[in-house]
This record gives C-alpha cells, structure tokens and sequence, in this order.
C-alpha cells in the first residue's frame, strides 16, 4: 500500500517528536503493509513555516536512518499546505513541495471555518496545472453546511482523501457518517493514515481500507490505497486512471446531520 499523508519527519510540525517515535511510525507502517510513503508536514503561514527544501533535507535524513536500520519503506517529499495568496507560484518556483515532485498537491483547508474563495482558489491551482488532494474533508466542522461545495470540486476534477482512522470510525460518529456518505456517493479517491503519533495516531491503513472495502468493494478499497496513489507518485494523469464509481443516490433528508444520523439507527 501507499500512504501519501503522514507526519512522519520528526521535529518539524504538530507529528512525530523524535527520531525515536519517527521510527517507531515507519516500522507499523511496514508491518501494516505499507512500502511507500509521503511525509507531508504542514505548511501553514505563521505557524509552521516548513519549505520544501527543509522538508527534502528530513526525509533524506530519515530515510538514511531507515536504510541503515533494514526498513523496508521508501520516503517522499510532500506537504499537507494551507491555502495561502500566492500558493501557485510558491509551487512553480520550488517552495511549497507536490507529492514526490508530481502535478498533485496535498491541500488542507481550514478546520473551523470556511474558507472565503475556496472553490475559487482551489480552480487557480487546477489553471496552474496541479491536482488538488483535499484532505480529510470528513473531518472539517462545516462540511455539513457546505457539503455541495465538495461534490462541485470533484466533479470538476479535485481529488478527496479521507482519514483511514475516520472511516474505520476512530474519529466517532460524525466523521464515519461523511466519511461512508462520501464513500456511498463515489467521491473519495484515496485514503491515507494523517498519522502523527505511533499510539495516538497511528500509521495504520489497512483498517481504514478494510472499512472501505465493507461499504463499496474489494477492487474500489484496492484502487483508494493502491492504484490511484501509485497512480500519483508515477505523475499518471487522472484520467488514466480508474474512475471513481457511483454507489448509491444521495440520502433525501435535509433535516441536518444528527437528525439523519439517528433517524438511520
């Protein structure tokens, strides 16, 4: 498998402290049967002002450690990077990192609030010539609200990536319900672990694609953590491959999430 979102590099943002927990990270990750692995620390203006140049220096450093320890995971640039003015020229001229160098990008969007222009914002990238990857959206405050803002993003050709730990239910009830919605309606591309702790939270995949797996098939979980995400780190265009499927028609309530949610038990 491949785990394109993980923050992995010790020291540098909100994820692994040290050396000592960097590894312990890679060696689950391995054992969960990953061999291929983005570390993507924020980039975040004003809170974790990370480049591309210091983040490539951590994963070459890290990745030495790994080698000369016989752990089998190979390392890849990225960053999980907030909106900010100016982001696609911040990609062209070589400080904000893609996936392993690729057309697609890691983009989080604010937890709390919705972001004025972000459908705006996120189209500018796509004129650039990048993918967008939005990050767990099942997990942003205000997806209820803004939900067709999403759908519209991914039928206008954005990637979605949901949180493996949300859709096995880890997160709780709120993130599993937009996370298997998401799942249900076809809008979800990949999964990855948004690991930041070996026991907090995990590198741990394989449960979020068994999750999947359960709701829309073996060979559609394969392509969230498999296909797609080689497809990524060998810069394929997204056309080229599988096409996200279209499970079931959209729930017709519209009395808010907790009223579906219980109204569904």
């Amino acid at each position: 498998m491949f785990d394109l979102h993980c923050h992995m590099l010790p020291g540098i943002d909100d994820g692994s402290v040290d050396l000592e927990m960097s590894l312990e990270m890679a060696r689950l990750s391995v054992a969960d049967g990953v061999h291929t692995l983005a570390c993507t620390p924020h980039i975040y203006p004003g809170l974790y002002e990370n480049t591309a140049a210091g983040i490539r220096a951590g994963v070459d450093a890290l990745q030495a450690e790994l080698d000369s320890r016989d752990i089998p995971l190979r390392l890849l640039v990225g960053a999980d990077v907030h909106l900010e003015p100016g982001l696609t020229e911040s990609i062209r001229n070589g400080r904000v990192p893609t996936i392993g160098g690729t057309r697609y990008l890691l983009l989080e969007p604010p937890h709390h609030v919705a972001p004025p222009r972000f459908e705006e914002s996120v189209f500018e990238l796509m004129a650039g010539g990048y993918i967008p990857v939005i990050t767990h959206p099942e997990r942003l405050s205000w997806i209820e609200d803004h939900y067709a803002i999403f759908k519209r993003l991914v039928d206008r050709g954005v990637w979605m990536q949901l949180t493996a730990a949300s859709v096995a239910g880890k997160f709780g009830r709120r993130p599993l319900y937009w996370s298997e919605r998401m799942l249900d309606e076809g809008c979800v591309h990949i999964l990855a672990t948004d690991a930041h702790h070996p026991r907090r939270r995990p590198p741990i995949l394989s449960e979020g694609r068994d999750a999947a797996a359960r709701r829309v098939g073996e060979a559609e979980a394969h392509h969230m953590v498999v296909t797609r995400p080689q497809g990524i780190v060998e810069d394929i265009a997204p056309e080229a491959l599988p096409p996200l499927p279209w499970i079931s028609a959209p729930p017709k309530s519209s009395g808010g999430f907790w009223k579906r949610l219980i109204g569904a038990q």
